[in-house]
């Protein structure tokens, strides 16, 4: 069994074609931060990117960011922060949920995963703010897409076709972002002590106003102890993010006290401490404990979500919070068993949407579908893309679907 570590994308694009000319499987990694999720694979041979790093461009007064596909996620943050940017989308760190260690997820790996956090609503997921990548297809031919500047796409967009393809269309080895300016402050309004439907109404009322609130959860009683060190305590806590410069911040907070008034007792969250309970609700912290039980992360609407639990109640035990007004569902199931059955029934009762197992035993990931199963005509489309990309199917195998690929 053989493990390259390429330092270059020349090293890069010669393993794959090494093993494409042998028929040769390779798992692609970057630091392992998301090896847990999708079906496990048995490759005998693996390519390691994590020494293709650095930061190759970065122009902050043009809001643009290249680097190699390799390189730590928290390191371009701190250089983003350093500077007063971010990624706006706010990815998700998967390595505590999956009980590895925090900070190891690289950038290549973010736009692999399509990652996002509580700001999906507003700015988007990664695939919404990528300008180009350069990478190397299962074919072991090197191409690239898009540049450096916002409007330079012509025809078939690939940066954006390689978002959320888990490593299984081509091995990423360049990335270009699209940065933005850091808000000045935030602060998080919680209204204390609702039911989830009572959370559902008061977070659409709270979007559906001119406050601007950039992200909106909910943390029933059970989970709310659980994030920022217990800082907002034990009681169900709906939370309303509001951010950018102080004047305007505590204007729209204070339009929303009057908007909630009646909804239940309303208590501030300043800055820093926001920013600590928004990154735990990111990064999953409640269910980021050590535990094993099967994970879930659904999306659907935000007005079905707190239904479809409730549905799901009757049947098995599940703990749960709610992101993205409740759009995104974390479902945490106690008894042990997934329940995919019951669970991608119930999504597809309330609306539809898409639910993906996060964590479970390598057991169930074999014969589980981990990815939402899609419908025929989407499957078909995505067997051909299979096929152009990587026809010997070397590149991930398996790990995005149960079935045989082409």
């Amino acid at each position: 069994m053989a493990t390259f570590t390429p330092g270059s994308s020349e090293e890069v694009l010669a393993a794959v074609q090494w093993a494409a000319g042998k028929d040769m499987p390779l798992e692609i990694v970057g630091h392992g931060s998301k090896r847990g999720i999708g079906r496990p694979l048995q490759t005998e041979h693996t390519l390691d990117l994590s020494r293709l790093t650095g930061v190759t461009l970065y122009e902050p007064e043009e809001l643009v960011l290249s680097a190699r596909a390799g390189t730590p996620l928290a390191d371009i943050e701190q250089l983003l922060a350093e500077n007063g940017q971010q990624f706006a989308f706010e990815p998700m760190d998967y390595g505590p949920l999956l009980g590895g260690a925090r900070g190891k997820g690289t950038l290549g790996g973010m736009l692999a995963a399509n990652l996002a956090g509580p700001r999906r609503l507003k700015a988007g997921a990664a695939r919404d703010h990528i300008l180009g990548i350069n990478a190397v297809s299962g074919r072991g031919e090197a191409f690239k897409s898009g540049g450096r500047v916002v409007k330079n796409v012509t025809g078939y967009d690939m940066s954006k076709l390689l978002a959320g393809s888990w490593g299984t269309l081509a091995v990423l080895t360049d990335v270009t972002f699209k940065v933005l300016p850091a808000a000045e402050t935030e602060t998080t309004l919680a209204v204390r002590g609702l039911f989830d439907e009572q959370a559902a109404a008061a977070m659409a009322l709270a979007m559906g106003s001119s406050a601007e609130v950039s992200s909106a959860a909910h943390l029933p009683q059970r989970i709310a102890a659980r994030v920022a060190g217990g800082m907002i305590g034990g009681g169900a806590a709906t939370l309303l993010r509001v951010e950018g410069f102080g004047p305007s911040v505590t204007y729209r907070i204070e339009h929303l006290k009057s908007l909630l008034k009646n909804a239940g007792p309303l208590d501030e969250i300043p800055d820093a401490a926001s920013r600590a309970l928004w990154r735990d609700i990111r990064d999953c912290a409640p269910f980021a404990d050590g535990d094993k039980q099967p994970l879930w992360r659904i999306s659907m609407a935000p007005a079905e979500g707190h239904r479809m639990v409730m549905a799901l109640r009757m049947q098995a035990a599940a703990e749960v919070f709610y992101d993205w007004q409740g759009g995104l569902v974390w479902l945490r199931m106690e008894a042990g068993d997934p329940e995919a059955g019951l669970i991608r029934g119930l999504v597809r009762q309330f609306g539809g949407g898409h639910a993906t197992l996060v964590r479970a035993t390598p057991a169930d990931r074999a014969v589980v579908p981990v990815f939402e199963p899609q419908p025929p005509a989407l499957a078909t489309l995505s067997a051909r893309l299979k096929a152009e990309f990587d026809p010997k199917t070397i590149l991930n195998p398996g790990r995005m679907t149960t079935a045989q690929e082409p």
